[in-house]
């Protein structure tokens, strides 16, 4: 063995492993998971609570369901927000259909929710308290604002289903009791679109003009029949509970038995325990009507009698204290008359010879030679204005008629009938006289009268001055005569 040692130098690296899987992306990554859970989970059906709910101004809503152990979050487009069969709230327990795919931004998978329902009686109860108690904290269900009942409806309106014993009890009901008019809104009252049904209808009949053709109802009545609780969740809608508030025509609500409770019998004006109690509310009975009145007009008659009896009695007792016979009571009276007319003669006499006397006397103080002193003072005072006005008249009056023979002539020349030489009077086609250039207009026929005759005439605006006519040359000078040519 030998001792010797051969140095070689550093060992090369061996060359890199061949690798045929070429690296991706983090985008392809997540798409290629993206369309993994796509293809597997298309369609899952889960069941947990709702959390975290958030109704984006965009319309959609992002929330998070839950169990006991785990989470997933979900996401519900602005397009099949209203498809839903309940509104998703913190709490409430639902079971819901999509499909899984992910958020390749946060490297997360969620579930696209298509539908949406409670799971079971207990969670939509529990969803209905809460809604029940938000609208007891706006006011909703005060008694002060429910409107009182009609007493005698003339129309009533009927939302409700248009086939059914429903409908039936009900027109048999006011027909027997109350004869009236009766409207029918035809609507379904089960699934998801009888409470945009029954909303409508509220909202149709509360539009009615009381002048329209059809009168408007005094009064509405809700109908449905008994049923589960699902099948009367559509009631429960808070829509239509606003819509049934908001209205100004008095709602009598008679969804379900007489155990059934809706959102409706809240906020409605009156609840009823069936439909057929509704029209046992909304109109009274005619027979006990007839049979009241009946009975007030025999107690009007008794009372009446009452009074004419207790009025004789006690015009009996007044009567015994009189004299026996009534014409003693007048026997005063008369003899009084008497007197006083057997003095009446005497004292129209005297009252004659009275105003004689004042008469004679007022005339003795007036005469004729009293009226002849007043017409001599005002004849003297009349010649003595006469001779101060009689030098100045005449000459006044010769003047004014000077002066209005002036004015005469002036007037004649300014006549526009008669125009003077060098002006002309413009007229329309109907001969009235135009005085100012605003009442023209472009085109129009106008007459020009002058004094010695009338031209027809046409405006044309303000358009430019016609061209002078072009000079006409000079005419050459003829030759003097006499004057030969130089060539």
């Amino acid at each position: 063995m030998s001792d010797d040692y051969v140095f070689e130098g550093p060992a090369e690296a061996p060359p890199p492993p061949r690798d045929n899987n070429p690296p991706l992306s983090i985008t392809e990554l997540s798409f290629a998971l993206k369309r993994t859970l796509e293809d597997r989970f298309g369609h899952v059906r889960l069941r947990g609570e709702i959390s975290k709910v958030n109704h984006h101004a965009s319309g959609h809503v992002y929330l998070t369901l839950k169990d006991d152990r785990s989470a997933i979050d979900g996401v519900v487009w602005k397009g099949s927000v209203r498809g839903l069969g309940v509104r998703p709230e913190s709490g409430l327990e639902v079971i819901v259909t999509g499909k899984i795919t992910s958020y390749p931004a946060r490297s997360s998978y969620q579930i696209v929710i298509e539908t949406m329902e409670a799971a079971g009686a207990g969670a939509l109860l529990a969803q209905l308290e809460r809604l029940k108690a938000r609208l007891a904290g706006e006011g909703l269900f005060e008694p002060s604002r429910k409107k009182p009942i009609p007493t005698f409806p003339a129309t009533i309106g009927v939302i409700t289903s248009p086939t059914g014993a429903v409908i039936r009890d009900i027109l048999h009901r006011i027909a027997e009791r109350w004869p009236c008019r009766v409207i029918v809104w035809p609507v379904v009252v089960q699934g998801d679109a009888a409470c945009g049904q029954v909303s409508n209808a509220i909202r149709g009949f509360d539009g009615m003009s009381a002048a329209g053709p059809i009168p408007r109802p005094d009064l509405l009545i809700v109908a449905r029949g008994g049923g589960s609780v699902e099948d009367l969740w559509c009631f429960n809608d808070e829509g239509l509970a606003r819509t049934v508030a908001a209205a100004s025509i008095p709602i009598i609500s008679a969804v379900g038995h007489e155990t059934d409770t809706t959102l409706i019998d809240f906020v409605s004006d009156r609840r009823a325990p069936t439909p057929t109690g509704a029209a046992e509310i909304a109109t009274p009975v005619l027979a006990d009507l007839q049979y009241a009145v009946a009975d007030y007009e025999r107690r009007l008659a008794r009372a009446g009698g009452r009074i004419l009896e207790d009025r004789r009695t006690r015009l009996r007792a007044a009567a015994r204290g009189l004299p026996a016979r009534p014409e003693d009571l007048l026997a005063l009276p008369q003899q009084r008359l008497d007197l006083a007319g057997s003095k009446l003669g005497s004292a129209l006499h005297r009252n004659v010879a009275v105003h004689e006397r004042q008469y004679a006397a007022v005339s003795a103080r007036l005469s004729r030679g009293l009226l002849d002193r007043s017409l001599e003072r005002r004849q003297d005072r009349l010649s003595a204005v006469a001779t101060r006005f009689a030098p100045t008249l005449p000459r006044q009056l010769d003047r004014d008629q000077t002066r209005l023979a002036a004015l005469s002539r002036a007037l004649a020349t300014l006549d526009p009938k008669r125009p003077k030489p060098g002006f002309a009077r413009v007229e329309s086609d109907d001969g009235a006289m135009i005085a100012s250039a605003a009442a023209l207009h472009d085109g129009q026929a106008v007459r020009l009268v002058f004094a010695d005759g009338s031209k027809g005439a046409r405006i044309d605006g303000d358009g430019p001055p016609p061209r002078p006519k072009p000079a006409a040359p000079p005419r050459p000078k003829p030759a003097a005569p006499g004057q030969g040519d130089l060539f």
